[in-house]
């Protein structure tokens, strides 16, 4: 199979060209090249999607598949549908579970309402101002995908991507800290629900559906677990034998100025009530068309190998530093 991976170079489009790489098969990636390198043994040809024409450097090459993880583009899409589309066997486009509207109830699956499409590109400073952009031009990048592709396009609503590689260092926060021990604060919140998806499983994935043209739309997340199950899971497989696990309560969160899901002073995972259903959609349909997620337990250890080789005290971009920990404990005890 020849594979156009559109990117290559960074977490889950180079996982994805790696596992094509490792079964055989031959791997164009077409990126700037500034984030980092493509898997040895794929071609680079330099684009800049951001140009007008930006992918015209494709244009006559015929592929048997073509993998986009363009993340807030509907531009990017349209291009690279328009240069090389019309002579690719098969197309995945990396989607995101952000394309539903409701983000309060748990279970749903493939058929849920999603929100308008907006096929506009918006500057940065409008993005912030509006909570549902990235759903919406998910939405509208969907849409194309599938106008325009047909049977031949395979639709994947990411989640929570996690594993080796994962730049956002959200899921790492947990086995990093969890591995050294002591009193670790977590969020008093055990039967919220958390969903996640290793970025190999999903490589794995969207290389099998280009070998075998799976055509259609799917959650490709993970299995939901509760938090408070996540946490135990993780001291078990990665915790320093004097771990203890100390629940704040939300208040104490909220009061402290303790942020959800990421970014800094943060707990990475914790989501508020009104989100409450992001993490636990229904994945069966992925299940039933191959998708094999690993057992959690190798998804913590090999990820906290990756942070101990990045080391412990980095700055990060998510969770809480040593000092901030430290601190939200010390005001739980004042308020106990």
């Amino acid at each position: 199979m020849r594979l156009l991976v559109l990117g290559g170079t960074v977490f889950l489009s180079h996982a994805v060209a790696a596992e094509a790489l490792r079964r055989g098969h031959e791997v164009v990636c077409a990126a700037r090249g500034t984030s980092g390198r493509v898997p040895d043994g794929a071609r680079l040809v330099k684009v800049d999607r951001e140009e007008p024409d930006g992918v015209r450097a494709l244009a006559g090459e015929r592929f048997d598949a073509v993998v986009d993880v363009a993340t807030m583009s509907h531009r990017w899409v349209l291009d690279a549908l328009r240069a090389v589309g019309a002579d690719a066997g098969h197309w995945t486009f990396v989607s995101s579970i952000n394309v539903y509207a409701d983000a309060v109830t748990a279970g749903q699956d493939e058929r849920a309402r999603l929100h308008e499409p907006i096929a506009e590109e918006a500057p940065p400073e409008e993005r912030i101002q509006h909570p549902y952009l990235y759903g919406a031009i998910k939405a509208a990048s969907e849409q194309a995908v599938l106008e325009r592709m047909g049977e031949r396009a395979f639709i994947v609503r990411s989640g929570l991507i996690v594993g080796p590689g994962d730049v956002s260092d959200r899921f790492g926060y947990w086995p990093a800290r969890i591995s050294r021990g002591g009193r670790v604060a977590v969020p008093d919140a055990a039967d919220q629900t958390t969903q996640w998806l290793d970025v190999r499983d999903l490589a794995a994935w969207i290389v099998d559906a280009g070998e075998q043209r799976l055509g259609g739309v799917f959650n490709g997340v993970g299995t939901a677990h509760r938090l408070g199950a996540f946490f135990d899971r993780t001291v078990a497989a990665v915790g320093a034998p004097d771990t203890e696990l100390v629940p704040v309560p939300l208040p104490v969160l909220e009061a402290e100025k303790v942020e959800y899901w990421r970014g800094p002073r943060s707990m990475p995972l914790w989501m508020p009530d009104e989100d409450a259903g992001f993490c636990a959609h229904d994945n069966s349909k992925a299940l039933a068309a191959g998708l094999r997620p690993r057992p959690a337990e190798e998804t913590l250890r090999d990820v906290l190998a990756d942070e101990l080789r990045l080391g412990l005290d980095r700055d990060r971009k998510a969770g809480l530093t040593a000092a901030e920990e430290a601190e939200l404990l010390r005001a739980l005890e004042v308020r106990s």
